[in-house]
């Protein structure tokens, strides 16, 4: 069953779990979109398809908060506030190794490969590269893990698993960005744990969170 983490009349957000797509995609489980869909559909015993924006997205193997717009004055807003950067959006992360600083900010320039799904991140500015930047600090130890907050300042494909993995600590079970071993389950130890805006009908502050990843090991 679907996990409901915010709803209203405008907007709905859903916690997506690690292997889920956010859109539908051949060949794959069913999608978290289908899933907050068909959940809408039951509660209010709607006729007829549903509206459900997809305002932003999370990689298959990365769990955690994602929101949708009901309405699509909602989405329109909603896009307006993602594109301004007007969202805060807050991540924790397993990383193998232990950063260089128990807080930092990392500045990176990511070249992507759409080829190979893969993003490369430079600590120079080079030609057709976007600029990157992240915030982290230091939640926890385990063994030769470390357990990461951070605040993603902007957004881009693969960001915080290349910049991560360019800091010496690639994200546990992320082996494309140079982890040591996978998850069985084709997991990485990424979780987007919190949304912050101002509602775009009620210009109200809405925080929106999940459970973070403290217990994962």
């Amino acid at each position: 069953m679907v996990k409901i983490l915010f709803e209203d009349n405008h907007l709905i957000a859903a916690f997506k779990k690690s292997g889920q797509t956010v859109q539908p995609e051949p060949n794959k489980p069913i999608s978290l979109e289908e899933e907050v869909k068909a959940y809408i559909k039951e509660k209010y015993l709607k006729e007829g398809a549903v509206f459900l924006g997809v305002i932003h997205r999370l990689d298959m193997p990365v769990s955690g908060v994602v929101l949708f717009a009901r309405t699509s004055k909602a989405l329109a807003r909603m896009n307006e506030l993602f594109h301004d950067r007007l969202v805060g959006k807050f991540y924790e992360a397993w990383v193998e190794n232990t950063p260089p600083n128990t807080e930092g900010l990392l500045t990176h320039y990511l070249k992507r490969d759409e080829n190979k799904n893969f993003t490369k991140a430079f600590v120079s500015e080079i030609k057709q590269a976007d600029k990157a930047q992240l915030k982290y600090r230091l939640l926890k130890k385990s063994a030769n893990k470390s357990l990461l907050s951070i605040e993603l300042l902007t957004g881009r494909k693969h960001q915080i698993r290349a910049q991560l993995s360019a800091m010496g600590c690639p994200i546990v079970g992320d082996l494309k960005y140079g982890a040591s071993r996978p998850f069985s389950d084709g997991m990485i130890a990424l979780q987007s744990c919190k949304l912050t805006f101002i509602h775009p009908v009620k210009n109200e502050e809405v925080t929106i969170a999940a459970e973070g990843l403290a217990k994962l090991f």
